[in-house]
């Protein structure tokens, strides 16, 4: 089973790595390499691969639409 990777700084050396743990451990505290313990964890942008299906998908409407757009849905931008 794959485990989710997340990343963290050393504050104290400015250095950045990461661990592969599970969900459950995500919020655990984390030692740098160097063996630092004052780190926090970076959020991280997760890119998604794969099409749409399933019930999700199947409930959307065709053509992809589903919003006015705009700043206020598109009715009171001139």
């Amino acid at each position: 089973m794959r485990m989710p990777r997340y990343e963290y700084r050393c504050r104290t050396c400015g250095d950045t790595f990461e661990l592969s743990r599970p969900m459950a451990e995500s919020a655990a505290p984390a030692d740098c390499p160097s063996g630092h313990t004052d780190t926090v964890k970076l959020l991280s942008t997760v890119a998604v691969g794969g099409s749409a299906s399933g019930p999700a998908a199947a409930s959307r409407p065709a053509g992809g639409g589903g919003g006015g757009g705009g700043c206020c849905g598109g009715g009171c931008c001139g």
